[in-house]
């Protein structure tokens, strides 16, 4: 059987899953410390943002789902995961500054990662595709919009210059989904899912790909 952050649903490679599934949090993690930058937030701060971003979005999907345990009460070395990652990353970024590159494709791996975690998990308490696909695309992208609405962002998703952010997660859902008409090894169907969603927000990035902006008749240029 494998561990879906936390819940043993499907079987094969139950080991592997649960390692992708805490590298997932701990990039997640560092993401939201990375986002305190220049914001004057002390240690308790960024910890608080890089949980909030870690399990915001399993958070939000296994409340809707309707679990017994949310995945972080049920298996709290998540959180020790959130903590160690939070506390090395505060102080290592007083020495060495990360380039924005690799904080892109860190978050790009984290999205792709949390959206086939959150769309398995859907396959497996739900029968409803459609539902599979929506709990992928939440747990992708739940955590860093609660990120950013506390640091007083505008969400990342809702940006016109990230390309290709909570598009990629549904693409990549869906495609995880439809792989099981075709196959039915789980953990190869993860990996393609997972591959797709990658490739698809690496491109966006890459050549600056994005979808057309919402643009009423009389509204002004820019």
């Amino acid at each position: 059987m494998v561990c879906v952050l936390g819940h043993r649903v499907v079987h094969s490679s139950p080991r592997v899953q649960y390692i992708l599934e805490h590298a997932a949090v701990s990039i997640a993690a560092l993401t939201g410390v990375l986002a305190a930058r220049g914001k004057q937030v002390d240690l308790f701060g960024v910890i608080v943002l890089a949980l909030v971003t870690a399990v915001g979005g399993g958070t939000i999907r296994d409340v809707i789902l309707g679990p017994a345990h949310v995945f972080w009460i049920e298996d709290t070395r998540f959180l020790l995961n959130i903590l160690i990652t939070a506390v090395v990353v505060f102080y290592l970024v007083r020495f060495h500054e990360l380039p924005t590159t690799v904080l892109l494709v860190a978050d790009a791996f984290a999205l792709a990662l949390f959206t086939m975690v959150g769309a398995r998990k859907g396959l497996a308490l739900s029968e409803a595709p459609e539902v599979a696909v929506i709990m992928g695309v939440i747990t992708g992208v739940a955590g860093g919009i609660l990120r950013d609405l506390l640091i007083g962002e505008m969400p990342l998703v809702f940006r016109r210059e990230i390309y290709l952010y909570a598009t990629a997660a549904f693409f990549g859902a869906t495609f995880f989904v439809l792989l099981r008409t075709w196959s039915d090894n789980a953990t190869f169907n993860m990996i393609a899912g997972t591959a797709a969603t990658l490739l698809l927000r690496l491109a966006g990035i890459k050549w600056r790909i994005g979808l057309p902006l919402f643009r009423p008749k009389n509204s002004p240029p820019d």
